[in-house]
């Protein structure tokens, strides 16, 4: 049990822990319990219903609270101190909401997808074998649906028709979706995933393991370019560029100072150089990418700043309470705000969504977990370096793609960013 000065540090909220000491067989089977069902959530997130996606969420939420009971609170970690006061202000703003009962139903989703990030928490505390098995269940869905997208790539023109537009720069591009329905929401669950499979290639001792890590890169990372989301692009450049920067100077920390610092520059300009390369011969690539600098001359970037004008005089009206957490806020809201024929499901941008739903009181909140999300993993060093490595980039591919796109909140995507911040803050990572 936690002394004085411990329960002193911990919130009076979660102060009840641990007021139960069952049997050692009790918290062995939770463990095997809740590690089964976390397998089984990372495995199934691009293949199940919503109503069975929201039966494994409540399921890890019950097992989180039964194992609270028996688990005694430690000092919290500074990266779940900024979870729990982003969470605290979520209850605020949906307090506060124009809108409170359409805030209530995101409220609720926040607070399941958190349960999930509390109940990975606890189990990765356990032991670090969870973390390999969790991984595994994850890029064991990811291949596979992998392969159902790639498989598209030969199917009948008028089967992707959908997700052509005849308005757009790009007009004519023919982009895979597989299970998941939406270019870009494939895009933003694959794209952590190829960082990460590098990571287990390095790390697993296994060849068959190893194997199974690099094919699901291999086709992870294709199936992200046939999306042509150029914000799947940009996030997994970023994700691979962090990875691969931060395992050069991991493994050249042993060589003269010299060679340190030519050897990154002599590798970002090889990069650069092949990047350059591949976007000015290959077609299809480079009028997607063209596109971006298209302004309001692409149709898709002519919605996206309809949308995010709109969204930027909610945030002027509600600065610092925001209208309440979940899309269902954001559509009842929305349409007083929005610009004829450009109604939107969402902000089309993750920072600005955050300052719509919680105000700039949200957004400072996301903006301190991220900082110490990287300061945490910075500091990693030894064997579970790479585990923070993988972990950062994944991070960092998202939040490259949520800066003009918000398919972070899918719970498809934003489980696998509770993965990495949980890794991040598990203490068998040693600064």
């Amino acid at each position: 049990m936690a002394d004085a000065t411990d329960q002193g540090s911990i919130p009076l909220l979660l102060r009840w822990r641990g007021c139960l000491t069952p049997a050692a067989s009790v918290q062995q089977r939770l463990e095997l319990l809740s590690g089964v069902v976390l397998m089984l959530l990372m495995s199934s997130l691009p293949f199940v219903s919503r109503s069975g996606l929201g039966l494994e969420l409540a399921a890890a939420g019950v097992l989180w609270l039964l194992w609270s009971l028996i688990t005694p609170t430690e000092r919290l970690s500074a990266i779940s101190r900024w979870v729990l006061l982003y969470l605290a202000i979520a209850v605020v703003c949906t307090g506060f909401s124009p809108v409170p009962i359409a805030a209530a139903k995101g409220l609720l989703k926040l607070t399941s997808y958190l349960g999930v990030y509390a109940l990975m928490r606890t189990l990765l505390e356990r032991q670090i074998v969870w973390w390999d098995r969790l991984l595994a269940a994850l890029l064991g869905g990811g291949l596979f649906s992998s392969v159902l997208a790639l498989r598209q790539l030969y199917a009948s023109i008028d089967e992707l028709a959908g997700w052509a537009d005849p308005n757009s720069v790009s007009a004519g591009t023919i982009r895979i979706y597989g299970p998941l329905g939406n270019p870009n929401l494939l895009a933003g669950y694959l794209l952590p995933l190829v960082p990460l499979a590098c990571i287990a290639v390095l790390r697993w001792k296994r060849l068959s393991y190893r194997l199974l890590a690099a094919v699901t890169a291999l086709l992870a990372g294709s199936a992200t370019v046939f999306t042509y989301s150029r914000g799947g692009w940009l996030g997994l450049l970023a994700a691979l560029a962090l990875a691969g920067m931060l395992i050069l100077l991991r493994s050249t920390a042993h060589l003269p100072p010299l060679w340190r610092r030519l050897l990154p520059l002599a590798t970002l300009l090889i990069a650069g150089i092949t990047l350059a390369l591949v976007v000015t011969q290959l077609e299809p690539i480079r009028t997607r990418v063209l596109s971006l600098v298209a302004g309001r001359g692409d149709s898709s970037n002519n919605f996206r700043i309809n949308v995010w004008l709109a969204a930027i005089e909610m945030v002027q009206d509600r600065p610092w309470l925001g209208i309440g957490p979940g899309n269902a806020a954001f559509n009842s809201i929305y349409p007083l705000y929005q610009q004829p024929k450009f109604d939107a499901l969402s902000a089309y941008s993750v920072p600005l969504e955050i300052l719509v739903e919680t105000g700039i009181p949200g957004l400072l909140a996301c903006l301190g977990l991220l900082l110490s999300s990287i300061q945490r993993g910075l500091r990693i060093h030894g064997q579970q370096g790479l585990i923070a490595i993988g972990s950062l980039a994944a991070v960092a591919g998202l939040l490259t793609q949520g800066i003009t796109d918000t398919i972070f909140f899918r719970p498809e995507v934003q489980l696998i960013g509770w993965f990495a911040l949980a890794s991040l803050g598990a203490s068998w990572l040693r600064d």
